[in-house]
């Protein structure tokens, strides 16, 4: 079983070693997060020696700032860029129809569109079209650059923006817009086998490929980017935050202080500013369980903070800076502790609740019988022997030595006894 466990691994990491291309996706809307992803896939692509890096699109567009990051991107590698509207269905607006301009080689698959690249601003009323020409004219520019570039259509570049002009593959490729039209990764490669991209002759055809993971940081801040969850996180943690501060407890506040950090973090506030945050208001939170017991919600808490803003701190340099391991290797010292202090935390949450279940020893006390060792007096001068220990003990009357007792309660660290019945 083990042998056979060993091979599939080894199988897999022969594949991985063998792909000579490269697939990143670029799914959904363009945020910071996607202009970090494609960057971490050409410095891998790069790392790797790899042939090409194929972009696959599906996307409604997204920011003008990450757009132009991403075209910077693609063009300062030295690997070969081919940008992939894919599947069949897909579609490739507006910031997506940009950087296909902006690739390499520009593909779509049967039945995918592209264009509707007019400039949209968010406003109470929802989305709002940017008629404002200094802006137009500006995207006009950088659209039209991108196709001179890469000889393509300028025109249609133009009016991709200023009229909104749509384009399925097959008119895409008549309009010289696009290179090729294929309908899967495999025919891709076989189609772009012999372009002469950025000095280099491709040599793709019948050449494997392996699509790219982005890391665990960048999945996290993919996943908090989506608009939609951001603002969400954002209105949650808000009100969270005033229920909280409103009424008794601490569960309310600090899962709303969390959402708004959260939610900045999506709507691109700055990631090493929030992740620092996050790990200090989590070790303030673990402090305060430990000082005032809350029955384990804030330690979970604080926990979750600081895991979370352990991810998020991973060096933002990689992998230009850092290997995979190193940084798996980070990833790992940092979420060790973590759960460490999180088994910690339980078991002394359940010793805690353990103890306090137990009932209470001056409980058990009440009614036992004592022996005098002094004279015992109101003002609580003397000593009785219990249970073969010496309690300091007082009485509302005087009790001669070597009496026997009863003990009625409990004053500190003195005990109140009687003089026991006959």
């Amino acid at each position: 079983m083990k042998a056979l466990f060993l091979f599939f691994i080894l199988l897999g990491l022969t594949q991985i070693a063998g792909a000579q291309v490269l697939v990143v996706e670029l799914n959904d809307a363009i945020t910071p997060a996607s202009e970090e992803i494609i960057s971490e896939a050409l410095s891998n692509a790069q790392s790797s020696d790899a042939k090409a890096l194929i972009i696959t699109m599906n996307t409604p567009g997204g920011g003008l700032d990450e757009t132009k990051k991403i075209l910077d991107d693609i063009q300062n590698s030295p690997v070969p860029v081919i940008g992939y509207v894919y599947p069949k269905g897909a579609t490739a607006w507006s910031a997506g129809t940009i950087i296909l301009l902006g690739t390499d080689v520009a593909a779509m698959a049967p039945n995918t569109i592209i264009g509707s690249a007019q400039p949209v601003e968010m406003t109470s009323e929802g989305l709002k079209p940017i008629t404002e020409e200094k802006i137009v004219n500006a995207v006009v520019a950088l659209a039209r650059e991108k196709a001179k570039q890469h000889g393509r259509n300028e025109s249609a570049a133009e009016q991709f923006i200023k009229s909104n002009l749509n384009l399925d593959a097959e008119k895409a490729k008549e309009e010289n817009v696009i290179e090729v039209e294929a309908g899967s990764i495999d025919e891709l490669l076989v189609k772009v086998d012999g372009m002469n991209v950025k000095g280099k002759v491709l040599k793709t055809s019948g050449e494997t490929y392996s699509y790219y993971s982005p890391s665990l940081r960048l999945t996290v801040m993919d996943i908090l980017s989506n608009p939609i969850l951001a603002s969400l996180l954002l209105f949650v943690g808000i009100y969270s935050l005033i229920f909280g501060l409103t009424t008794p407890g601490f569960g309310a506040e600090v899962f709303g202080v969390i959402a708004i950090s959260l939610g900045l973090i999506g709507l691109g506030f700055s990631i090493n500013i929030a992740g620092i945050f996050l790990i200090a208001f989590g070790i303030g939170l673990l402090l305060f369980e430990l000082h005032v017991s809350t029955f384990g919600i804030i330690g979970v808490a604080g926990i979750a903070c600081v895991a979370l803003g352990s991810i998020l701190l991973v060096p933002t340099g990689y992998p230009n800076m850092y290997g995979p391991e190193f940084q798996v290797g980070f990833q790992v010292s940092l979420l060790i502790p973590a759960v460490i202090m999180g088994i910690f935390l339980a078991f002394a949450i359940y010793k805690v609740m353990e103890i306090r279940k137990k009932k209470p020893v001056i409980g058990d006390i009440i009614g036992d019988t004592a022996k005098t060792i002094d004279e015992i007096t109101p003002e609580g001068k003397g000593f009785v022997r219990y249970q073969g220990e010496r309690w300091l003990a007082k009485s509302q009357e005087n009790i001669e030595p070597g009496t026997k007792v009863v003990i009625k309660g409990k004053d500190g660290y003195m005990l109140l006894v009687e003089k026991a019945e006959k």
